[in-house]
């Protein structure tokens, strides 16, 4: 897959960004976030997406993100987002001084679920490699070395990602 800055599309834009070849920064606004339904009988469709469309079958995108998280919520992390009903993102989200959370949301049909893991609180960066074989969806993160957060089919995920 060839990456080109000039084939990115916003979805929300936010109001502070910058894009260069090499990197992409970004502040969003408070209160924004991608969630459906699931336990929390909220509905939150709302986080700036900056994506790049592709009909390859078979990738591997490879992302370093670095973050300043202060509030409880606080996300940064990479989504393959088709509409608000169907999304799958890696992320790290602050919850207090002592630690955060590395997880993964699927959302199929409306409905998102959350695998999760507590990472320490001091981290502010982290790699991302979010990978496509046909219809099934692979992101692992790594602070120094790759390691699998989730797999996982997605229902919509057959055409354009």
């Amino acid at each position: 897959m060839k990456f080109d800055v000039s084939d990115l599309k916003w979805l929300r834009e936010p109001k502070n960004y910058i894009i260069t070849e090499n990197k992409i920064e970004m502040m969003t606004e408070p209160h924004t976030d991608l969630w459906q339904r699931t336990y929390y009988n909220f509905q939150n469709d709302n986080a700036p997406v900056l994506q790049m469309n592709t009909e390859e079958k078979y990738f591997s995108f490879i992302v370093k993100t670095e973050f300043e998280s202060n509030h409880r919520f606080d996300q940064c992390g990479v989504v393959m987002y088709l509409d608000s009903e169907n999304w799958f993102k890696g992320s790290v989200e602050y919850e207090n001084e002592d630690f955060q959370h590395l997880g993964s949301v699927v959302t199929n049909n409306g409905y998102s679920d959350w695998a999760t893991t507590v990472i320490d609180a001091s981290i502010n960066s982290m790699w991302y490699r979010f990978s496509r074989r046909a219809d099934d969806y692979c992101i692992e993160s790594s602070i120094d070395a790759f390691i699998i957060v989730r797999c996982a089919y997605s229902t919509c995920g057959k055409g354009i990602v």
